[in-house]
């Protein structure tokens, strides 16, 4: 061979491979791992659960269950289980394939029947009058005002059961009894965790509720106006008891029962005046004094 054809035969030669052994171990073990992982088929795609509701082969290895169907807003959905909703497929009619797998021209198509009706109702905000489906005052207590026209401050403030009472002069079969029933929220007493848990009622609704009960505002004024009236007179027989027990203690010698009750006069000797002509007399009980004269 002449040195020429060496040359040519060298240069047309394959180069060696410059990897070591342990990147070829390293590329030999990641292929067999990714072999492993499509012969398993860990990883399922939604998409071939909808080639099943269609009427294709399902795979090997996939699921042998369908997906839960919900409806929303008359739209029926198919749950993929990885965090997104698919339309679901409309299928052909019983009998209108012909045989064929393939709907027939004309045939009306069919959805199926086996979904969850999930109504949504809207709710008109008396406040803004915009349509809401859900607020705080709507959940808790029935009222129609949205979040955004909440007002914790004054138009809707809460007011507890005592306080409610005690303004409005209510009755506790005037929240629990009397149609509509009330609606209340409880909570913990801030005063002492101990105590019985605090009713707290919408305002508003309270105010409304007391004029069903007093029929105006009026009336309600009045109503307090007497019981004040009635408390007062209250307050003076309760001081007047209470003087009369400290008279007693004090002076329990000259108030006895017998003073306390119809007194009669024991008159001692009689004393005579002889300047005035008037003669003098003192009872033994009390310190009573009669004078007069005699004839």
């Amino acid at each position: 061979m002449s040195e020429e054809t060496a040359t040519a035969a060298a240069e047309a030669a394959p180069p060696k491979s410059t990897l070591t052994t342990a990147q070829r171990s390293r590329i030999e073990r990641n292929l067999a791992k990714a072999q492993k992982l499509r012969e398993a088929k860990l990883v399922f795609h939604p998409y071939k659960e909808l080639g099943n509701h269609l009427g294709d082969t399902q795979p090997e290895g996939g699921p042998s269950q369908g997906t839960s169907v919900i409806k929303v807003q008359g739209t029926k959905y198919i749950d993929s289980g990885g965090g997104f909703l698919l339309e679901q497929p409309v299928l052909p009619a019983a009998g209108a394939t012909g045989g064929t797998g393939k709907p027939e021209d004309g045939a009306a198509p069919t959805i199926e029947d086996d979904a969850i009706a999930i109504p949504v109702v809207y709710e008109e905000c008396l406040e803004c009058g915009e349509p809401f489906a859900d607020s705080y005052l709507f959940t808790n207590f029935g009222h129609s005002v949205c979040d955004k026209c909440r007002d914790n401050e004054e138009r809707h403030s809460l007011i507890t059961r005592t306080e409610a009472k005690a303004e409005y002069l209510l009755k506790d079969c005037d929240f629990d009894k009397r149609e509509p029933k009330l609606r209340y929220i409880s909570r913990k007493n801030p005063h002492n965790v101990r105590w019985g848990e605090m009713k707290l009622y919408l305002h508003s609704q309270v105010q409304k509720r007391a004029m069903e009960v007093w029929g105006s505002e009026e009336e309600l004024v009045r109503q307090h106006e007497g019981r004040e009236e009635k408390r007062e007179v209250g307050k003076a027989r309760k001081y007047n008891k209470q003087m009369k027990q400290l008279r007693m203690e004090v002076r329990s010698s000259v108030y006895t029962k017998k003073t306390h009750a119809i007194h009669e006069h024991e008159f001692g000797p009689d004393t005579y005046n002889e300047e005035e002509d008037e003669y003098t007399h003192t009872c033994l009980t009390c310190p009573y004094t009669e004078t007069y004269e005699k004839m």
